[in-house]
């Protein structure tokens, strides 16, 4: 392979290792979720079931 290859081939296994790392980064480190936000409200109304005559 000539080194105008080898330049392309590195730039972009670098580009990728790259992109892959800070996203794990970012997702490995995510602040905790608050309990709060994660329950849905007790009775939901959807209006199916008024008048099923």
């Amino acid at each position: 392979m000539n080194p105008a290859g080898w330049t392309v081939m590195i730039l972009s296994i670098g580009s990728v290792l790259t992109l892959v790392s800070y996203c794990m980064f970012r997702v490995l480190t995510l602040p905790p979720l608050e309990e709060e936000h994660l329950k849905g409200p007790l009775e939901i109304e959807t209006g199916d079931t008024d008048n099923a005559d």
